[in-house]
């Protein structure tokens, strides 16, 4: 790739580089050969504490999930990316149409954790059932506020589920109709 050529095509968005005397931060990175990746995280950390960035670690947590799966041993698993707040464990908590309960949380090395602040990636143990990836996480008061939002999630996709079928049985109808006067 020739970075002159990337830049050059950024303008065509309005989007000017600092190379090209503009305000926005452009580093030259290579994931084959992890040129630039220091280059790329300093940039990253430096544009953070200009622009004071911080996420507030003394609130209820909220994420998104990144990856799910139903594990044989250890039943759903999420991996959650903390965005604010802090997730500790007996947490309850509403993602997606699922809600739970953390029993664990286990950090990227495996070892299990007893919170997880902003920007932490964890994997999540005690949801009732396995959430999509990009739902969102969010902490609850209580469990029974947890299932009643769970529970209206997954009335409004049903209804949506049987609105698309119903469309689809009326659209046979019509060519039912249609067919049947020919």
């Amino acid at each position: 790739a020739d970075p002159q050529k990337v830049r050059t095509g950024l303008l065509q968005h309005s989007v000017v580089v600092e190379a090209m005397s503009g305000d926005v931060l452009d580093v030259e990175v290579s994931a084959k050969t992890d040129a630039g990746l220091d280059k790329l995280l300093e940039a990253i950390a430096l544009q953070a504490e200009l622009l004071e960035l911080k996420a507030n670690p003394d609130r209820a947590a909220e994420g998104a999930v990144i990856e799910a799966k139903l594990d044989v041993g250890r039943g759903p698993v999420a991996t959650v990316l903390i965005q604010k707040g802090t997730l500790k464990r007996g947490d309850i908590f509403v993602v997606g149409e699922q809600w739970g309960r953390v029993r664990a949380l286990i950090n990227d090395k495996g070892e299990r954790v007893e919170e997880a602040g902003p920007s932490v990636p964890v994997e999540v143990l005690g949801l009732q059932g396995t959430p999509g990836a990009g739902d969102v996480l969010n902490v609850v008061e209580d469990e029974g506020r947890a299932r009643e939002i769970a529970d209206y999630r997954q009335r409004v996709s049903r209804d949506k589920q049987v609105t698309a079928g119903s469309r689809t049985s009326l659209d046979q109808l019509l060519a039912q109709a249609k067919a049947g006067a020919a």
